[in-house]
């Protein structure tokens, strides 16, 4: 499940969403639909292709013709739901009033999103080593590319001059993405990840600080 050369499994997701992009190959998606539906219910190692295409009704030949291989298969399944995640969060935050607001609404959607996701909230427990490599030990690239989503939001925020125009956006929402992230990544005993009060809390007081600071290190 290793990224290609030139875009990472959560830029392709993310892209997707903004572009509203489309599929309608049916086979596919069913094909798609049965191997989120098996994977959730027996894990990635457990499940070959052979389960998938029963499951689907369709032949396994018709499975390996639009996936050649299991990890495409694995890879097109989990960006489909990181591009469902996406779809849900840019849904979620229009909903908050203020830009503190979205902060805080972000924070805890992403985190609820995630972890609540059968698929990938799942195998970040169960089979960490199959997902967790795709999301973070490709040099970077998919923290950059939540990082300038996020760069992008807070930008749009100082357009409507909701945050001060000398805010370093970039170094902010590097910030943000490095918090969340953490919190995905390493189990907490301070902070319930199971309560979203307790997270708009922890938002509130931490994230929407950064907010009202202005310049960058150095």
């Amino acid at each position: 499940m290793a990224p290609s050369d030139s875009e990472s499994l959560l830029e392709r997701a993310y892209t997707d969403a903004v572009e509203r992009a489309d599929d309608t190959d049916e086979t596919r998606a069913r094909i798609l639909d049965a191997a989120y539906e098996q994977f959730c219910r027996m894990g990635i190692r457990r499940s070959t292709m052979e389960d998938v295409a029963r499951r689907a009704g369709v032949s396994r030949v018709t499975v390996y013709r639009r996936f050649p291989t299991k990890d495409a298969l694995v890879e097109h399944v989990v960006h489909r739901e990181f591009r469902r995640y996406f779809d849900r969060f840019l849904a979620d935050i229009e909903q908050a009033r203020t830009a503190a607001d979205r902060v805080v609404l972000g924070f805890v959607s992403s985190l609820r999103a995630l972890r609540s996701n059968p698929l990938i909230g799942g195998l970040m427990t169960a089979e960490p080593d199959l997902i967790v490599p795709s999301m973070i030990n490709d040099g970077g690239r998919t923290l950059a590319i939540v990082r300038r989503f996020v760069a992008g939001q807070l930008r749009r925020e100082q357009r409507a001059g909701n945050v001060p125009d000398d805010l370093d956006v970039d170094l902010v929402a590097e910030l943000m993405v490095r918090i969340s992230a953490s919190f995905l990544a390493i189990p907490s005993h301070v902070v319930d990840l199971d309560d979203d009060g307790q997270l708009a809390a922890v938002a509130r007081r931490f994230l929407v600080p950064m907010l009202e600071q202005a310049g960058s290190p150095g």
